[in-house]
């Protein structure tokens, strides 16, 4: 009788303390963006339109499954540009898009796995869309939170640039490209001079 008298006491008290659950860990970051929902909704779902703020080169196809690569490095080897194999988890017309995610190759052990990015968007005003991104998934300790830092700074300056692409033009990759063709000429010759 005393186990039965136990079990419900043992749920309510779980219940009641919520603080005691693990909490999700999660980024979440907001911009209002001087653009329409149709031009903001083209820049995060379109090629053309990702590599106008966020990425020099990408690979994107707007459907669930379809993919969403960021080449933060182009001229890295497969698998190494940036968010490479990325895909499309959901999508929303206009409103909502979701995408896996991973984190940059200096931290192989994260790297190897995958969170989810959620992007919505919504109308602020005559000719003004708000942005909120939320990035979850995270695991806890080492990597992990050398990639949540990491992120942490780095979709601040993507959604900053998301409001330049709208205020005063595309990005202009030239001088991003000329830096990391630079720093992979030299990270290649290192490679090959290890090579018996």
């Amino acid at each position: 009788m005393r186990t039965s008298a136990a079990l419900p006491l043992a749920l309510a008290l779980a219940l009641a303390a919520p603080d005691l659950q693990a909490q999700e860990r999660t980024l979440v970051k907001t911009a209002t963006v001087k653009a329409t929902v149709d031009e903001v909704w083209k820049a995060w779902t379109t090629t053309e339109g990702i590599q106008s703020f966020f990425a020099p080169e990408a690979r994107v196809e707007a459907r669930p499954g379809g993919p969403f690569e960021v080449y933060i490095n182009p001229y890295a080897r497969p698998g190494m540009k940036g968010a490479d194999d990325m895909v499309f988890l959901a999508l929303q017309e206009k409103r909502m898009l979701s995408f896996t995610w991973n984190a940059p190759p200096h931290l192989p052990e994260v790297r190897r796995q995958r969170t989810s990015v959620t992007v919505r968007m919504k109308p602020a005003g005559e000719g003004a869309t708000e942005v909120r991104l939320v990035h979850s998934g995270w695991g806890d300790g080492g990597q992990w939170d050398q990639a949540f830092a990491y992120f942490d700074r780095a979709w601040g300056g993507v959604l900053v640039n998301l409001e330049k692409r709208f205020a005063t033009g595309p990005v202009d990759w030239t001088e991003w490209r000329a830096k990391v063709k630079a720093y992979q000429d030299a990270e290649d010759a290192a490679a090959a001079a290890k090579k018996p």
